[in-house]
């Protein structure tokens, strides 16, 4: 089992990563041995590439709100397992493509990385790209329906609506996430927190 700073290194010397490597860039995840929940997202933000931080962003903010955590806990606590579906920041997703995920980068590198997270209770999936690859759903799929009924994949995974700005409306639409979904899910998150500590 390779250990998670050769895989490091492996995505960082694979050809189909090189302009990444050639401006200086790190891929962005994180995945402590001590993990007990990993936040699967979609690709890091500029502002995350350049602190080589995942989540260090607004949206990041908001998901802590979400979890009921603050930065120290999040970043420093070793308890959590960042692993975004992409490990580089791709563009800023303005033409609704260039923050999406490269295809074979989940399938690639995320069995490795899972393979060194032996004490992980729970994987939140952070967007439909997170989602589709981890609970292997078609492309028809409804984002929507997965969330609303994130029960019926407790307790291996926790589908929520990726915290970006963009979700705003969606939000609106859909007040039962705000009511029953962000709750379950800082009330699950600190279960096992707590269980660990």
């Amino acid at each position: 089992m390779a250990s998670i700073e050769d895989i490091r290194t492996s995505i960082i010397n694979d050809p189909r990563n090189a302009r990444f490597t050639a401006e200086g860039w790190k891929p962005v995840f994180s995945a402590p041995s001590t993990a007990v929940i990993t936040i699967v997202g979609q690709t890091p933000s500029a502002d995350a590439q350049r602190s080589g931080l995942c989540w260090d962003d607004r949206s990041g903010d908001r998901l802590r709100e979400w979890l009921g955590v603050d930065r120290e806990t999040f970043y420093g606590s070793g308890l959590f397992a960042l692993v975004p579906m992409d490990f580089y920041f791709l563009g800023d997703g303005e033409d609704g493509h260039g923050d999406t995920p490269r295809p074979w980068v989940a399938p690639q590198w995320h069995p490795q990385i899972n393979a060194d997270l032996p004490h992980v209770r729970l994987t939140i999936l952070a967007g439909e790209d997170a989602q589709r690859y981890y609970l292997h759903q078609n492309t028809e799929a409804r984002e929507t329906q997965t969330v609303e009924h994130f029960e019926q994949y407790l307790p291996e995974f926790f589908p929520i609506v990726h915290p970006s700005g963009r979700t705003n409306i969606w939000r609106t639409e859909h007040p039962w996430f705000d009511e029953r979904v962000i709750p379950a899910l800082r009330t699950r998150v600190h279960g096992i927190i707590d269980a660990r500590q």
